[in-house]
C-alpha cells in the first residue's frame, strides 16, 4: 500500500503516524496489546497485511508486546538502525513500510529472536 505523507495523516492517528510513518516508540507498558492472550492474528495497523500470530507472543517484560517469529507470510522486512547510538535491526512492514519495533537476539527458543513490537503499529483480528 503507497500512500502519500497527507494520506497517511489522514488514515492515521497522531499516534499510529507518529509511530509508524516517524519511525517513533510508544511509552513502555502503554499499549493495548501487551497483555493480550486472546487467539488471533497481529495485523499491520497501516496497510492490515498478517505479520505476527498469537501462538508465537510471549511476555519479555520489557513493555511492549513480543514476538519469538513474523508470521508464516514474512511480512517483515529487517533493517539496520544505528540511531540513538545504538545498533539495533529495526523491523517494518514489508507491505507499506510501516515501523513495527526492533527485534533482538535474546528471545526463546527455537528462533532466539524477541520482536519488540509497538502495540500502535498493530492491530489484532481475534480468531
Amino acid at each position: 500500500m503507497k500512500l502519500n505523507d497527507q494520506q497517511w495523516r489522514e488514515k492515521l492517528t497522531d499516534e499510529e503516524y507518529r509511530v509508524t510513518r516517524q519511525r517513533g516508540t510508544e511509552r513502555p507498558f502503554s499499549g493495548n496489546l501487551l497483555h493480550n492472550e486472546a487467539t488471533g492474528d497481529y495485523t499491520c495497523t497501516c496497510c492490515g497485511c498478517v505479520l505476527f500470530k498469537s501462538d508465537d507472543k510471549f511476555d519479555a517484560g520489557c513493555g511492549w508486546p513480543s514476538f519469538s517469529d513474523q508470521s508464516a507470510a514474512g511480512n517483515v522486512e529487517y533493517r539496520s538502525d544505528n540511531s540513538l547510538g545504538m545498533q539495533r535491526t529495526e523491523i517494518v512492514c514489508k507491505q507499506c513500510d510501516a515501523h513495527l519495533g526492533h527485534v533482538f537476539n535474546d528471545g526463546p527458543a527455537p528462533t532466539g529472536q524477541r520482536y519488540c513490537v509497538n502495540s500502535v503499529s498493530i492491530k489484532f483480528d481475534q480468531s
